[in-house]
């Protein structure tokens, strides 16, 4: 972007005589550098600038966070203004050592402690609770969908952590990461569990301004998040929880209470629990060997090419994601072959390391810079960065490779009808893959258009149907199930524009594909 403005004024400059036309190519090089330096610092100076205008608007305790926010957010501006070309070379990666990525049955095979109150009394369940559900046509916060049995995301999170601390006499604390989009709801239905056991505290996300892609510059004119600045902010990514974190105290006083790890996921993955293996893993080592990072990663399979995977770069265990992958490797990065495994966001991380890397200003994540177009056709720019890519930073990192079941991600209604279904037990806030299914591993869903707001997807089916020996399921147009349907093998069922399929109650299709019209009228 600075070459490319650099280039417009060396060609003006020229022709109007401002240079001269043979200063050689090692004397352009130096030109170019210089301007772009110059360049540079005029757009830091600039945004600092904007920023101060900003924060002069905000009032009381707001002024206070913005500007813990925007001391973030300069340093990402700054970062990002000095990168030059992709972040990683692709021939300095390496496969992790063996020894780094252990199998999760070698964990487990230590077996538990006496003791487990003691272990689950240092850890912290962080879950990242900033996502609105807006991409399943819902409302406000998503950890407030309901997903099983009419309990949302958030009641199963807290089902889970209050069966933990009843079973073992221990107090492990749940802590939501919200974002300014999701915390006033979210705050709103915490009273509901005020006589559950378990302690529920929140913390902000930051909120940073979206950069104008031209200028370069904050699209805010104040700090109102209504009207003309409806979206004009942005929370930046996962990877803000650890500025977020420290910067909240709550870091601090969870330190001062005894905990030493916090467990950090997306609240829609419903296979993130606690896992005591991991846990007493992390809680035995010698304290000079003590693993500060723990990253769950799991088997891809051609639905997870995309998912970030683990590297060894620089001497480091570091996340590699797709993002940062220069395009004539990106065939490469997406091979199951090479890259086997992918990253779950299930992550262990010591509370004692995070406030050392804050403290000392080390904390260093790859910048994602992400394009998005406003409503009004605006292109603008949001820096974000994701929690895993800290790895590098910790001392000890160590990735696990975990069981699928670990990784049950709700994304999409697809992904809900599979969690719906009776392809899965509940208990005690768990899913857990019903042992009637012969198969473990869940069946491959595809839901058209029609399906893809909850409230819709839920007016098209009666009951949820059968799927125990479902391998295949894709469904298109507009279609509808009766009671206790009973899907088998692979099925496929399309309407066609202007059609409509009703599978009749009842119904039992095994291997089959449906299409056409087929219109069950009520009598």
């Amino acid at each position: 972007m600075l070459a490319d403005t650099f280039l417009a004024h060396w060609q003006e400059n020229e022709l109007n005589g401002c240079i001269p036309m043979k200063c050689g190519r090692a004397g352009f090089n130096q030109v170019v550098k210089a301007f772009q330096e110059v360049m540079r610092q005029q757009l830091e100076s600039s945004m600092y600038a904007e920023l101060e205008k900003l924060v002069s608007t905000a009032k009381g305790a707001e002024a206070e966070v913005s500007k813990k926010d925007f001391e973030g957010f300069r340093k990402l501006f700054h970062r990002f203004l000095q990168v030059k070309g992709p972040s990683v070379e692709w021939s300095k990666i390496n496969r992790p050592p063996e020894d780094s990525i252990q199998p999760y049955d070698k964990i487990k095979a230590k077996g538990l402690p006496d003791n487990i109150a003691d272990s689950l009394n240092k850890l912290v369940v962080v879950k990242l609770n900033g996502g609105l559900g807006t991409s399943m046509g819902c409302k406000g916060p998503k950890s407030l969908i309901s997903v099983r049995n009419e309990n949302t995301f958030l009641d199963l999170t807290v089902q889970q952590i209050e069966h933990l601390n009843k079973t073992y006499n221990a107090d492990v604390p749940l802590v939501l990461m919200n974002s300014f989009n999701t915390d006033e709801d979210t705050k709103k239905i915490l009273q509901k569990y005020r006589h559950h056991r378990v302690k529920i505290h929140t913390f902000n996300q930051s909120r940073y301004p979206r950069i104008n892609k031209e200028s370069l510059l904050p699209v805010a004119k104040d700090m109102a998040m209504t009207g003309e600045n409806a979206d004009v902010w942005y929370p930046p990514g996962h990877g803000d929880i650890y500025a977020s974190f420290y910067n909240s105290g709550l870091l601090e006083q969870l330190i001062a209470e005894g905990k030493e790890y916090i467990f950090v996921s997306n609240i829609d993955n419903l296979g993130a629990t606690v896992d005591l293996y991991i846990l007493n893993h992390l809680v035995s080592q010698p304290n000079g060997k003590r693993c500060e990072f723990i990253m769950e990663v799991t088997d891809k399979t051609r639905a997870d090419v995309k998912g970030g995977t683990l590297i060894q770069y620089d001497g480091k265990l570091r996340l590699l994601e797709i993002a940062q992958v220069p395009k004539a490797h990106v065939d490469e990065f997406k091979s199951v072959t090479k890259f086997k495994i992918f990253n779950t966001n299930n992550l262990w991380i010591s509370l004692s390391a995070i406030k050392r890397l804050q403290e000392q200003n080390a904390m260093d994540m790859e910048i994602i810079a992400n394009p998005k177009t406003l409503d009004g056709g605006l292109n603008v720019i949001q820096l974000e960065t994701a929690v895993g890519a800290a790895i590098k930073c910790f001392e000890n990192a160590l990735g696990i490779n975990v069981p699928r079941s670990r990784f049950l991600p709700v994304k999409t209604t697809s992904d809900l009808l599979l969690v719906m279904s009776n392809l899965y037990s509940l208990e005690a806030g768990c899913l857990t893959m019903s042992e009637r299914r012969e198969f473990p591993s869940t069946p491959h869903v595809k839901l058209g258009s029609s399906f893809t707001k909850v409230q819709e997807y839920l007016t098209r089916f009666e009951s949820i149907p059968d799927m125990l020996e479902l391998d295949h399921l894709t469904v298109s147009g507009d279609v509808t199930f009766g009671k206790h349907v009973s899907l088998k093998g692979t099925v496929i069922i399309i309407a066609n524009h202007g059609d409509r399929i009703d599978i009749p109650a009842g119904s039992m299709l095994e291997n089959k594909i449906v299409s056409g019209n087929l219109r069950i009228l009520d009598h």
